[in-house]
């Protein structure tokens, strides 16, 4: 299975002029298909810094949903910094053009601006569709303004309202034959009042046993900010292969048991 990750652009995010919005909305897409995200990263409107992110991650044969920073104005560096990454120029895709231009004429119908491609104003908004050369176009919905991709990484607008249903979309038509393929199973408990050092060697031994399953430990300060009792506590669980789960489960209770420490199921 490949791994997914998000690429999340914008100063505005990262100085709190703006609430970030598409790292939950992302799980949630995933999550309804059967997939999840393997990472996140958060960086600011810096052409250097999106580049070297973008370097990275072009590496990888990760499948990547980028997020902000594709428009035309001076503080949008999303574009040019793929375009440095992948060492391409940036060039007017012909499709992106072809909708750029039908969005302005009807922009003209509705008495905003004109239909006239050669205003400063309408040369300006064709320079959104200037892409890495060799990229092809992810149609928006929203405005026809579209994004981007090149191999498996997908640029968007910063917009909920136009990101969200374009990553829908690439996930339904580019990689439905993923939906749901990685069977998984989760068992977890609540063990009270021990911290994670004791029960650590009872993970171990569980992974060391069950090649395929993950264990996984979430203390709580027992504050009930996270919906749990009001008592200190760890949730001790196990992940993986659900032919194995129950199994693993099973180990990790008695390895809790044999501490002698109280517990509960999640």
């Amino acid at each position: 299975m490949p791994r997914f990750g998000l690429i999340i652009v914008g100063d505005e995010i990262l100085s709190g002029k703006r609430a970030d919005k598409h790292l939950a909305k992302v799980i949630e897409i995933l999550s309804a298909r059967g997939l999840r995200l393997a990472w996140a990263h958060y960086v600011g409107d810096d052409r250097g810094a999106i580049t070297e992110v973008l370097r990275r991650s072009f590496a990888s044969d990760d499948i990547v949903f980028s997020c902000g920073g594709i428009g035309a104005t001076p503080d949008d560096h999303t574009r040019q910094a793929a375009a440095a990454a992948l060492g391409v120029e940036l060039e007017l895709h012909p499709e992106a053009a072809a909708l750029i231009t039908q969005r302005c004429a009807e922009m003209a119908l509705e008495g905003r601006g004109s239909a006239d491609m050669s205003t400063p104003e309408n040369r300006q908004r064709l320079k959104m569709g200037e892409f890495p050369r060799g990229a092809r176009i992810v149609p928006n919905p929203f405005n026809r303004i579209p994004g981007f991709a090149v191999g498996r990484h997908y640029f968007l607008p910063g917009f909920p309202a136009m990101a969200w249903p374009m990553i829908e979309a690439v996930l339904d038509g580019e990689y439905a034959h993923l939906f749901h393929a990685e069977r998984s199973g989760e068992r977890s408990l609540l063990v009270f009042d021990v911290p994670e050092s004791r029960v650590t060697p009872i993970m171990e031994d569980v992974e060391a046993r069950f090649p395929g399953v993950r264990a996984f430990s979430l203390p709580s300060l027992g504050d009930g900010q996270d919906g749990r009792p009001r008592r200190r506590h760890i949730e001790l669980g196990v992940k993986g292969d659900p032919a194995l789960i129950d199994e693993a489960f099973a180990v990790l209770r008695q390895g809790v048991e044999a501490l002698g420490a109280a517990y509960e199921t999640a």
